[in-house]
C-alpha cells in the first residue's frame, strides 16, 4: 500500500507542476527606449517609445503604465492586441501637459481585468513633458519598423473584426440600444414642450430651464455646422447627451409637482 500511495502523490504532484507550468506568468523586460536614457524630456506631442521583449504561453494584452510619485501619470498610451509565444512588441506614451512627469514605467498583461492582468515588470525612468518641438531627430529604425507593424496589425484586427458574422442577439442588443437611445432624445424634446403647454407658474418656468438646454445645443450645431461642416461630426450624440439630461430634468420636476401636490391642484 505505501508504495502504490507514494506512486499516487508522486503523479498528483507531476500534474500538479505540469499545470503551473501550463498556466506560467507571462514574462515582460523592457529592451531599449526612445527616447534613450534615464533623465529625459519630450518634445511637445512626441511619444516615449519603449521596445518590449514578451514570453507567454497564452494569448495575452501588454500595457505600459506611466506613474509618477506612486501615483497614475496624466498620460496616454498605446493599445494592445493579443500576444502569445515569444517575440518582441513596441509600446509608447505620450505626457498629456508641459510639465507633467513619469518616474515609474509599470508594465502589465493578462486579459485587460484588475484582478487578472498584473504588473509582470517596473521600469525606472525619469520622462518629463516638454514644450519645445522637436529637434527633427530621427528615431532608430526598431521604432519606425515597429510602428509600422503596430499599424499593420491594427488593421488586420479590424477587418477581421469586421468580417466576423454578427449573432442575431448582437443585432437585437444593438437595435435596442438605438431605439432606447431615439426615445431619450424624443423625451428630451417632447417632455418640456408637454409641460409648457399644460403648467403654469412657476412649474412652468422651471419647465423652461430643460426646453432652453435643448434649444441651446440644436442652435449651437446649426451655428458650428454653418461655420465648420466638420465641427460637429457627432451631433446625434450631443443630442442624444443633452436629451437625457433634459429627461432626467423633466422626469425630477414631474417628481417633484406630484410630491407637492400643484398637479392635483390644476
Amino acid at each position: 500500500m505505501r508504495p502504490r500511495f507514494i506512486a499516487i502523490l508522486l503523479l498528483l504532484a507531476a500534474a500538479l507542476g505540469l499545470s503551473g507550468q501550463a498556466r506560467a506568468a507571462p514574462t515582460v523586460r523592457v529592451l531599449e527606449t526612445w527616447p534613450a536614457g534615464d533623465r529625459i524630456t519630450l518634445a511637445r506631442n512626441q511619444n516615449f517609445n519603449l521596445r518590449l521583449a514578451y514570453s507567454s504561453d497564452q494569448p495575452v494584452g501588454i500595457w505600459v503604465r506611466p506613474y509618477f510619485r506612486g501615483k497614475p501619470a496624466n498620460a496616454g498610451t498605446s493599445p494592445s492586441p493579443r500576444y502569445t509565444g515569444d517575440g518582441e512588441m513596441l509600446a509608447w506614451f505620450f505626457l498629456m501637459q508641459p510639465g507633467d512627469e513619469v518616474d515609474e514605467i509599470r508594465i502589465t498583461a493578462g486579459d485587460g481585468r484588475v484582478q487578472s492582468t498584473p504588473v509582470v515588470a517596473t521600469y525606472r525612468v525619469h520622462v518629463i513633458g516638454g514644450s519645445e518641438a522637436s529637434a527633427g531627430v530621427a528615431p532608430p529604425a526598431w521604432v519606425t519598423d515597429m510602428h509600422a507593424q503596430a499599424r499593420l496589425a491594427q488593421q488586420r484586427a479590424a477587418e477581421a473584426r469586421s468580417q466576423a458574422p454578427v449573432s442575431a442577439g448582437d443585432v437585437a442588443l444593438l437595435n435596442g440600444f438605438m431605439l432606447a437611445m431615439l426615445g431619450v432624445g424624443l423625451v428630451g424634446f417632447a417632455g418640456p414642450a408637454w409641460m409648457l403647454l399644460r403648467w403654469r407658474g412657476g412649474w412652468r418656468i422651471a419647465a423652461a430651464v430643460p426646453a432652453i438646454m435643448m434649444a441651446f445645443v440644436v442652435v449651437r450645431i446649426v451655428i458650428g455646422v454653418a461655420i465648420d461642416p466638420t465641427s460637429h461630426n457627432l451631433w446625434p450624440f450631443e443630442i442624444l447627451m443633452a436629451g437625457a439630461m433634459s429627461a432626467g430634468v423633466t422626469g425630477l420636476l414631474s417628481v417633484l409637482r406630484r410630491l407637492t401636490g400643484a398637479g392635483q391642484a390644476a
